[in-house]
């Protein structure tokens, strides 16, 4: 629906060379991008070469339209590695058009999306990000806020697990933890962790 009703009557129709950036990662676009034909290289750009990839698509497929349907910035940079023919559509009208559908189905492209955010988040930070950086991202996105206010972790998983899922040696997650508690951004020891300065986690955390 969104295709044949949307992108068939608002959408603009560029070209673009092999080596052009079509999305930068955290940047919010007012576009969202459907790839009539060519192939496009998804993952971590620094300084302006694509350090860290992730994956490829060709198409027709949506370009990264997560980041539209959940209204947040890209996950990812995204750049021509062939000419691709591109139907932009502005985002004022793609969501428009989620709007008008029956909510069980807005439901389930909101389910469909946001688990496809956490899977690409994941990957760049597992890509991008040393073991401190993404210990703190953990850290953020699992705490729970208090009563009063204040911010804990409760590890409901083994100390190995969660080394698992960040890609790195369960000692290798003790040593930071260690760091992070002598750097005063967290404390506590066990299964609670408090989390003392959020702030200076996400600065950590690059987010």
């Amino acid at each position: 629906m969104l295709l044949a009703e949307t992108v068939d009557h608002v959408a603009e129709c560029r070209v673009e060379a092999r080596g052009a950036r079509l999305l930068s990662r955290t940047v919010a676009s007012p576009w969202v991008s459907y790839l009539e034909s060519g192939r496009v290289a998804l993952g971590v750009m620094e300084a302006a070469v694509m350090e860290h990839q992730l994956g490829v698509v060709e198409g027709p497929c949506w370009l990264e339209a997560s980041s539209a349907v959940l209204d947040m910035p890209h996950a990812v940079d995204a750049v021509a590695e062939t000419e691709v023919v591109l139907r932009r559509v502005p985002l004022a009208e793609f969501r428009r058009a989620i709007a008008d559908m029956p909510e069980s189905a807005r439901a389930v492209l909101h389910d469909v999306a946001l688990a496809h955010r956490h899977q690409s988040e994941f990957a760049v930070s597992r890509l991008a990000k040393d073991a401190e950086a993404r210990c703190a991202e953990w850290l953020l996105r699992h705490a729970q806020t208090g009563d009063r206010g204040t911010m804990a972790v409760t590890l409901q998983q083994r100390k190995r697990t969660i080394a698992a899922q960040l890609g790195i040696a369960p000692e290798t997650l003790s040593r930071v933890l260690r760091h992070l508690r002598e750097r005063s951004l967290i404390s506590g020891s066990g299964r609670l962790l408090n989390v003392v300065d959020p702030g200076g986690l996400r600065t950590l955390a690059g987010i």
